[in-house]
């Protein structure tokens, strides 16, 4: 399906993303499509990342010890964050990949700016119970249509006011019951076939060396100067993906 220079790409890309999520614990879906879809379309690379963004963020949901804990707290959330990917992904089918595209540009972007100027909003245990599902619901659908599950999901955890370790572990359990639910309803669209899967399956070994290599240098450097960089690396990552998603849809 790919030629050799793209596939070195493809794994480039995954051990890149592996590498960002091993620092800060997020980005590897953000970070595979913003690179993927310079080489490739948009479904595809969706379908690509499924393997590596499961299986990391299964181990990264199950380190911790407070799993139990936060399925009791966030099922709402989880449950409609779960169940609206599909109806995200029917549009994958209806509109111009190009326009996919682009949003997930303006949804980086977006994220990029308001993490790093520092912008947060706060939920209490009380509004907790009806902004869980409303976030949950816009973070299910953003994601169907993108593939990419950081917002809004991860700005609602991050209004929560969670400990840092459960933080960590809420974005790892949001991250891996999305893509479990993206790979049904990708299969459900015809998105997903034996080769993307294989590939996929393939694109884990990059991802993982990244991630440890990751965690390595979580342990040698300023997280916070780290942040920064990845945040502004985000903003023209998205900023590209959208130039580039308006020549196409102009073209």
């Amino acid at each position: 399906m790919f030629d050799l220079p793209i596939l070195v790409g493809i794994a480039g890309t995954f051990f890149i993303a592996g590498t960002v999520k091993g620092v800060i614990g997020l980005g590897l879906p953000s970070i595979s499509l913003a690179f993927l879809t310079v080489l490739i379309d948009l479904p595809s690379a969706m379908a690509l990342l499924l393997v590596p963004s499961f299986v990391t963020n299964l181990f990264q949901g199950c380190v911790g010890g407070a799993a139990l804990v936060i399925f009791k707290r966030l099922w709402p959330f989880l449950l409609m964050a779960t169940g609206t990917v599909w109806v995200g992904a029917l549009a994958i089918n209806r509109f111009d990949p190009a326009l996919l595209s682009g949003f997930l540009g303006v949804l980086l972007v977006a994220y990029a700016v308001l993490s790093s100027s520092g912008f947060k909003i706060k939920i209490s245990r009380h509004n907790e119970v009806w902004a869980g599902p409303l976030f949950g619901a816009a973070n299910g659908l953003f994601g169907g249509m993108t593939g990419s599950f950081v917002a809004p999901g991860v700005m609602f955890l991050q209004a929560l006011n969670l400990s840092r370790h459960v933080f960590v572990q809420a974005m790892g359990i949001l991250f891996m019951v999305s893509t479990l639910a993206l790979a049904f309803a990708l299969q459900n669209n015809n998105l997903l076939n034996a080769e993307l899967g294989v590939l996929s399956a393939a694109s884990l070994l990059p991802a993982v060396l990244g991630m440890v290599f990751g965690q390595r240098i979580r342990a040698l450097m300023s997280e916070s100067v780290f942040r920064r960089t990845f945040y502004f690396a985000l903003f023209v990552l998205g900023a590209y993906i959208m130039v580039n998603a308006i020549f196409k849809y102009s073209g």
